[in-house]
């Protein structure tokens, strides 16, 4: 597999966590930043993802009131609670 060089400036603080989990688990620095860096761009995509389901949601008209989700969650703890607004 081709690499390529990324550098970043990090703080300190965040610089020495990286080291100490590098000695930790008997690995270079530059294996944990990139398990780090892999599973922050995985997050990212599914939230984009997500994020494009829901807007095609509210294209389509697919959304919930605010009032009758307020409604539904002022209703949570109470002696009769409303069901889940749809």
């Amino acid at each position: 597999m081709d690499t390529k060089v990324i550098t970043a400036h990090v703080p300190l603080p965040l610089a020495e966590k990286v080291d100490q989990l590098a000695a930790r688990l008997e690995r270079p620095r530059g294996w944990i930043v990139k398990q780090a860096l892999s599973a922050w761009v995985d997050l990212e995509e599914e939230r984009h993802k997500l994020t494009l389901e829901a807007l095609a949601d509210v294209d389509a008209g697919r959304v919930i009131d605010h009032q009758a989700v307020q409604a539904w969650a002022d209703s949570l703890g109470t002696e009769n609670p409303l069901p889940v607004p749809r």
